[in-house]
């Protein structure tokens, strides 16, 4: 008869999960066992919520479940913060928590707590099987409930002695529901072609919802045929390729400045797969005209004219909306009758030159702008992106293009700054043999330091750029302009190319300017993991200088 530690492995591989994110803790040792024999790839790290932000992250990739299996007790509480991540990111991760003995609940034994309980509101469904029979049952409706409507992390506590118990009749497992699309009517197409075609300037701002809806050939046929200005944010960053056509960029008006002349003249904004939220200020007057029509797309109902009245909500997932409008413009070319297009490509060179001119500045410490131009020069087109927080980060977001789709992994709507390690673990381990860099400050690194291990043990050649300014740059920013201080903002000038050396990898120590490009060049032809430790200035980013002006406003 199969253990329960059989039928949960043997669930994942007819579920087609083959990856297993994890951390090794007594509750799991027989179900790590069996999966290491049936030949699961076991990818263990150094701290449990490092495991729940990677799987996340290997789900935002793959735009399908991914799974993370951690001990219970501390492995489980640690563990929260990046199944939290993966909530407010709608990522549909199925984090899966050992537990103490089931027969011994309620009998104060070690490590025993509320795990269900404890993640329910940061989940969408969270169950504990009390015997192996439940658990592919369990596992298939896991599965199931994160990727139905809209899409996020569910839960599963699984006691030490359910995995070892042994069943002869396991409940079935159910089948892995479809996702149906939802196209527009004939209507609403035509009402947002209409609108569209009356606009005197349009633009479009697409996010996460183009790129878990696969809709990235729709929407660059799309913007082929209508010639609309188009910005993108969040998952939908490199889609369609920054330069590419009418695509001009970061949508979001904390990294682009442009965007500060030319939303709050936008009379038609289409909002593809784009919650109205605080990257596009709510909707609201501090990028917005109130007199703009907005037409919002989203496979959410609840999503559509939250903070902004809308003209037209359409729901629908983005695929369909953009074959729908496509196939309604048929082979006619859409009209244009002014140059509004070519005043936000002058806008977008402006905010550019204003980019250029801070990186001329090339004295030590380095200005974070001009160390990202040598690093633009050094790196290949193909490069894939994971980046954290803070101003070195921001300076970077601002200044570095989107060119492929997939390939610039941020931290989600938490700003769990730190993450940016393991969500670099699951880039290269989703795509060996092309070139990530992982951006950080060296406040950030911080968080998962550890993780520089799990990029050695497992091979993977990620380069690690850190900004080291010593010290929590942008809250020192922020507090030193609203408050007159710098209290707890100052860290030490730690040389982390040495802590990455101490791990096992490579590092060097950057200075100059011109140790950048031979640097960089020498840790992506290595094949092996590498730190850069940048010792910049601090220096504002446009982020936070968004973040103060704001603030100052109320």
């Amino acid at each position: 008869m199969p253990s329960g530690a059989e039928l949960f492995v043997g669930a994942l591989e007819a579920l087609r999960i083959s990856e297993i994110f994890t951390l090794v803790g007594d509750h799991l040792n027989e179900v790590l066992s069996v999966a290491g024999r049936r030949g699961l790839r076991i990818i263990d790290m150094r701290h449990e919520s490092a495991v729940t932000h990677a799987a996340d992250a290997w789900a935002r990739i793959h735009r399908r479940p991914a799974l993370a299996l951690v001990t219970g007790g501390p492995g489980h509480t640690n563990a929260l913060t990046g199944v939290a991540t993966a909530f407010q990111a709608a990522s549909p991760l199925i984090a899966c928590s050992g537990a103490p003995a089931a027969a011994l609940a309620g009998r104060q034994v070690f490590q025993a707590i509320d795990q269900v309980g404890m993640c329910m509101p940061v989940v969408k469904w969270a169950a504990q099987p009390t015997g192996a029979a439940q658990i592919p049952y369990l596992l298939g409706r896991a599965y199931a409930e994160a990727v139905s409507g809209r899409m996020g992390p569910v839960h599963l506590t699984i006691p030490v002695d359910v995995f070892g118990s042994t069943c002869e009749n396991p409940l079935p497992m159910p089948a892995p529901p479809p996702r149906p699309a939802l196209a527009p009517s004939a209507a609403e197409v035509e009402r947002a072609l209409s609108l569209l075609r009356a606009a005197e300037r349009p633009v479009v701002i697409a996010g996460s919802g183009v790129w878990w809806g696969d809709a990235g050939a729709e929407l660059a046929a799309f913007l082929e045929k209508t010639r609309l200005p188009y910005y993108s944010v969040t998952m939908a960053r490199g889609v369609v390729a920054d330069g590419l056509g009418t695509s001009l960029g970061y949508g979001d008006g904390s990294l682009n400045k442009a965007v500060h002349k030319v939303f709050p003249l936008a009379d038609v904004v289409l909002v593809l797969g784009k919650r109205i939220d605080y990257r596009l200020a709510l909707g609201g007057p501090r990028l917005f005209s109130p007199e703009a029509k907005f037409i919002q797309v989203d496979l959410h109902p609840q999503e559509l004219g939250a903070n902004r009245r809308l003209e037209l909500g359409i729901v629908a997932d983005c695929k369909s909306a953009l074959r729908a409008l496509l196939d309604a413009l048929g082979t006619g070319t859409f009209p244009w009758r002014n140059g509004w297009f070519e005043q936000l490509r002058g806008w977008d060179r402006e905010w550019r030159d204003e980019l250029a001119r801070a990186a001329e500045d090339r004295t030590a410490p380095l200005h974070p702008a001009a160390f990202y131009g040598e690093l633009r020069r050094a790196v290949p087109d193909d490069t894939l992106y994971s980046w954290d927080g803070g101003d070195f980060v921001h300076w970077g977001r601002a200044l570095l293009p989107a060119l492929i789709p997939g390939g610039w992994l941020r931290l989600g709507p938490l700003g769990t700054i730190g993450s940016a390690l393991p969500n670099a673990v699951a880039l290269q381990l989703a795509h060996p043999g092309r070139p990530v860099v992982m951006v950080t400050g060296d406040g950030s690194l911080g968080f998962y330091l550890a993780e520089l291990d799990t990029l050695v043990r497992h091979n993977l050649p990620v380069l690690i750029v850190v900004g080291n300014d010593a010290g929590w740059g942008l809250e020192r920013e922020l507090q030193r302009e609203l408050c007159g201080s710098t209290v707890a903002c100052e860290l030490r000038a730690t040389r982390y190319d040495q802590v990455m050396r101490a791990f096992g990898g490579e590092g060097d120590n950057i200075e100059r300017l011109d140790q950048v490009v031979p640097a960089v060049e020498r840790a992506l032809a290595s094949g092996r993991p590498w730190l850069v430790n940048v010792n910049v200035r601090g220096a504002r980013s446009p982020f936070t200088e968004w973040q103060i002006r704001g603030r100052r406003a109320g």
